[in-house]
C-alpha cells in the first residue's frame, strides 16, 4: 500500500468514526487530535523508557502501545494533510530528499561534491534552503 492509499484508508475509518459520534473535523479538530496522539506518544514512550511508571503493563504491553501509538499519530498527520490539501510525497521529497547523501555527492555549484553542511545550515529552516532537522 503506498501514502495515498493508506491516507484514504485511514479517512474512510475516521470519516466513519467522526459521523457516528457527531464530531465535526475542522482545521482545529485536526491539530488538536494530532496533539492529543502526540501526547499518548510520549506517555507510552516515557512508560516504555522508565522513565514514568508503567502502570501495572508489562514491557511487551506497552511495546504494543508504543507501536500503537506511533501508528495513531502518522495517522493524524496523514489525515491533516489530507485535510489542507497537502501532498506529502511532494513535500518529504521537496524538503527531505535534496539533502539526500546521494543528492549532495551528486552535486555541483556553491557546494563542493559531499561538502559538509554547516552547523547554522543545519539548524535553520528548511523551506529557506538548508536541511531539516
Amino acid at each position: 500500500m503506498d501514502l495515498r492509499q493508506l491516507t484514504e484508508q485511514v479517512e474512510a475509518v475516521s470519516s466513519t468514526y467522526a459521523r457516528k459520534h457527531g464530531i465535526i473535523r475542522d482545521d482545529t479538530w485536526f491539530l488538536l487530535k494530532l496533539q492529543e496522539e502526540v501526547g499518548e506518544l510520549t506517555q507510552m514512550f516515557l512508560m516504555r523508557s522508565g522513565q514514568a511508571r508503567d502502570k501495572g503493563h508489562s514491557p511487551q504491553e506497552l511495546e504494543v502501545g508504543f507501536r500503537s501509538e506511533l501508528a495513531d499519530v502518522l495517522s493524524q498527520v496523514l489525515l491533516m494533510a489530507r485535510h489542507h490539501d497537502v501532498d506529502l510525497e511532494v513535500e518529504v521529497e521537496r524538503k527531505w530528499m535534496p539533502w539526500h547523501p546521494d543528492r549532495l555527492s551528486a552535486q555541483s555549484g556553491s557546494r563542493a561534491a559531499g561538502a559538509v553542511l554547516s552547523e547554522d545550515a543545519m539548524e535553520s529552516d528548511g523551506d529557506q534552503g538548508n536541511p531539516p532537522p
